[in-house]
C-alpha cells in the first residue's frame, strides 16, 4: 500500500452537506483546504445513498421566507436548473462538481479517518486508507473540522462529547427525561416503489418481520411511491455507532416486512407497485454530540434567542423521536415541540471546549440533545457547516485559533452576510460597501417595494418588512436600479441577491407530497436577463451583460472601472411579471 502525505490550512472531514459548505466556504476564502469523505458520493443523507430531503428553517415551506441560503442554495438552484425530475444522482455530480472544480479544495472521495494524532489539545493530523486506490494517507494542517456527523475526528482527538439525553436539571429543559439515559434517537431506511400499470406479486422473504394493521395503527403508511422517515430503529439496546451493522439488518427486516403488510396484508391500493429501491446505507439520526464553549439548550430554541456571536440559524421544529422507533408501536413516532420563530446559533457552539484547533459542524456540533432534535436537519447543517469554514479560513489569515475570533465576530457575522447568509437580526454594516451611501432611483416601483430598499441591509422579507425592491411591471426595454455614488471612484465588484422565492421548497426527493409542492423549473420570481452598467459624468463607460442566470446570489467583477453612476438594467425574469432585488452592493 502506498503512503501519501499532503498538508493544508484546513482539513474538513465528512462530505454531507455540512462538510462540503465547510469545505468550499474556506476554499473560496483562500485557505487551502482537503475534503475527505468515506463514501463515494458527497451529500451524506440527500445522497443518492439514502435519498432524503433536505429540510430545514422554512419547515416544508410552512415558514414563509425561512430557506437558506450561501452555497446550500447556491447547489439547488443549479441543481433545480438541471434535475427538474428529482434525481439523486444528478445531486451527486452536482456536489461532486463543485467540490472537484473549486480552486483551493483538494477532495479525496472513499476515504476513512481512523488515527488522529493530537499532543497537548491540539491535532497534528489525521489518517486513514482510500479504499479504491490502496493510498494510506496522511493529513496534516491547521485547523480541523469535524463534519463526519459521528464525531469520529474529535472523539479519536480525545474532545469532549455528549451522548444520549440529558435530564431536566442538566441545561434546565422542562422537556427533558426526568432521569438522564444513553437513548439517542435512531437510523432510518427509505425506499421508493413504482406504479407498473398490472398486477405485481411480492413473496415475502423468510426473514422479513411481520406487521398487522395493528401494529401500525400510529404510523401513516398511505403514501405508495416512497418510504417512511419512521422505519427507524436503533439507539437504545443497540447503539447507533458501535451496532450500525446490526441495526442495518434489523431495518431491512422492517422494510420488507411493511411492504409485505402493504402488498399483502389488507387493500392498500398496492396491487401494481412494485419495490424498487431501498437503502442499504440506513440514514443515521443521532450519535455523539460536541461539547462546545456553549451548548444551545431547548429554552434558546423555543425563545428564539438572538446571540450577539450569531452565525447562523434555524427553525426545524423539536423533532423528538420515540424511543425504539417502529418496535415502541404504541407511541406516535415523534413529538414535535413547534417553534413560534427562527433561532440564531452561537459561534461558541463550533469552538470545541478542550481541542482549540478543532471546528464543530454538522449534526454534532454543541447542543443539548432537545435542541439537537431542531439543529440536526442538514439545511441547519449546511449553513453552520458555511459559518465553521468561512471562520476557518480567517483564521488562517489572521493567524489565530478558533478562539481567536471571538474577538472579530462582527467581521466574521459580516462576510456571512455578503456571502448570501442570513444572520437574523444582524444587518449589513459594511463599511465597504459604497452602496450604503448611495442615492438610490429606479425606472419604476410599487408602494412598499421602493428602489432604496436594496440597502435595507437585509437580504429577505422578514415579517411584515419586503426588503424587496419591486418594478411596476416589465418594460419592453427592461426596468432598472442606479446607484448615484458619493463619488467617482475605482468599482471592483457589484453585489446582487435576486428573489428566488424563499417561501418555496427548492429540494430533492423521494416524496410525492413534497415534490408536488415545488416549481419544476428555476423560480419564476429570479431575474433571468440583466446588464450591469458603469457612467461617469453622464457618460456609459462599462457594460456587463448577463443571460440565463440561474443564480440568486451574484458577484459581477467590475475590474477596477471608474464611475460616479451603477445601473443594475433587468430584462426578464423565469416568468414573474416585475423584477424583484432584495440587495445592492458595490466594492
Amino acid at each position: 500500500m502506498r503512503k501519501v502525505k499532503q498538508e493544508f490550512d484546513v482539513a474538513v472531514i465528512g462530505g454531507g452537506l455540512a462538510g462540503v459548505c465547510a469545505a468550499v466556504a474556506s476554499a473560496r476564502h483562500g485557505a487551502k483546504t482537503v475534503l475527505i469523505q468515506n463514501r463515494p458520493v458527497l451529500g451524506g443523507n440527500a445522497s443518492s445513498e439514502v435519498k432524503m430531503h433536505i429540510c430545514g428553517a422554512d419547515k416544508h415551506a410552512q415558514r414563509p421566507d425561512a430557506r437558506e441560503t450561501g452555497i446550500l442554495e447556491e447547489v439547488l438552484l443549479k441543481n433545480r436548473q438541471r434535475n427538474h425530475c428529482h434525481s439523486f444522482h444528478i445531486l451527486d455530480m452536482i456536489l461532486w462538481e463543485t467540490c472537484r472544480f473549486q480552486e483551493n479544495l483538494t477532495l479525496h472521495l472513499n476515504t476513512h479517518i481512523d488515527h488522529v494524532v493530537c499532543e497537548n489539545g491540539h491535532i497534528q493530523s489525521v489518517s486513514g486508507v482510500t479504499q479504491t486506490s490502496e493510498t494510506a494517507l496522511t493529513i496534516s494542517a491547521k485547523l480541523f473540522i469535524d463534519a463526519t456527523g459521528d464525531g469520529t475526528v474529535g472523539a479519536l482527538a480525545g474532545a469532549e462529547y455528549m451522548y444520549g439525553r440529558e435530564d431536566q436539571s442538566a441545561f434546565g429543559e422542562e422537556d427533558a427525561p426526568t432521569v438522564a439515559d444513553h437513548c439517542t434517537m435512531g437510523s432510518s431506511i427509505m425506499f421508493t416503489a413504482r406504479d407498473m400499470g398490472h398486477p405485481v406479486p411480492f413473496v415475502k422473504p423468510e426473514w422479513a418481520n411481520t406487521y398487522t394493521e395493528e401494529d401500525l395503527k400510529c404510523r401513516n403508511h398511505s403514501a405508495l411511491e416512497s418510504g417512511y422517515w419512521w422505519i427507524e430503529l436503533g439507539g437504545n439496546e443497540l447503539n447507533t455507532i458501535d451496532d450500525a451493522e446490526e441495526i442495518r439488518d434489523e431495518l431491512m427486516k422492517a422494510v420488507f416486512g411493511i411492504w409485505d403488510h402493504i402488498k399483502n396484508g389488507g387493500d392498500h391500493g398496492a396491487d401494481n407497485y412494485e419495490l424498487e429501491w431501498f437503502n442499504m446505507l440506513p440514514g443515521k439520526r443521532e450519535s455523539r454530540r460536541f461539547k462546545g464553549d456553549y451548548v444551545l439548550t431547548e429554552q434558546d430554541l423555543v425563545e428564539s434567542r438572538r446571540f450577539e456571536d450569531a452565525i447562523a440559524y434555524g427553525g426545524w421544529s423539536i423533532d423528538n423521536h420515540v424511543v425504539g422507533g417502529i418496535n415502541t408501536q404504541s407511541a406516535e413516532p415523534t413529538k414535535y415541540i413547534h417553534l413560534k420563530d427562527v433561532y440564531t446559533i452561537p459561534y461558541r457552539s463550533l469552538v470545541s471546549c478542550n481541542i482549540d484547533n478543532l471546528f464543530l459542524s454538522g449534526r454534532a456540533f454543541s447542543t443539548s440533545h432537545l435542541a439537537f432534535a431542531s439543529t440536526r436537519v442538514m439545511a441547519t447543517c449546511a449553513v453552520v457547516g458555511q459559518a465553521a469554514g468561512t471562520a476557518a479560513a480567517d483564521c488562517i489569515q489572521k493567524g489565530i485559533l478558533p478562539r481567536g475570533m471571538y474577538d472579530h465576530i462582527e467581521e466574521l457575522q459580516q462576510q456571512l452576510l455578503k456571502d448570501d447568509c442570513y444572520i437574523p437580526g444582524v444587518p449589513n454594516q459594511d463599511p465597504d460597501d459604497k452602496a450604503r451611501s448611495a442615492k438610490i432611483t429606479a425606472s419604476s416601483e410599487q408602494k412598499g417595494f421602493e428602489a432604496k430598499k436594496v440597502v435595507s441591509g437585509i437580504s429577505r422579507k422578514v415579517f411584515e418588512e419586503s426588503n424587496l425592491y419591486m418594478s411596476d411591471g416589465i418594460a419592453k426595454d427592461g426596468e432598472w436600479v442606479e446607484l448615484n455614488l458619493e463619488s467617482a471612484m475605482p468599482v471592483k465588484e457589484v453585489h446582487l441577491k435576486f428573489d428566488s422565492n424563499l417561501s418555496k421548497e427548492l429540494t430533492p426527493s423521494i416524496n410525492a407530497y413534497v415534490q408536488s409542492c415545488q416549481e419544476k423549473t428555476l423560480p419564476a420570481t429570479l431575474v433571468k436577463d440583466y446588464d450591469v452598467v458603469y457612467y461617469q459624468d453622464g457618460k456609459e463607460v462599462a457594460r456587463s451583460e448577463h443571460r440565463d442566470n440561474i443564480q440568486r446570489f451574484n458577484v459581477i467583477p467590475a475590474n477596477g472601472v471608474v464611475c460616479d453612476t451603477v445601473r443594475v438594467q433587468c430584462y426578464a425574469t423565469y416568468g414573474d411579471q416585475n423584477i424583484r432585488i432584495f440587495e445592492i452592493r458595490v466594492y
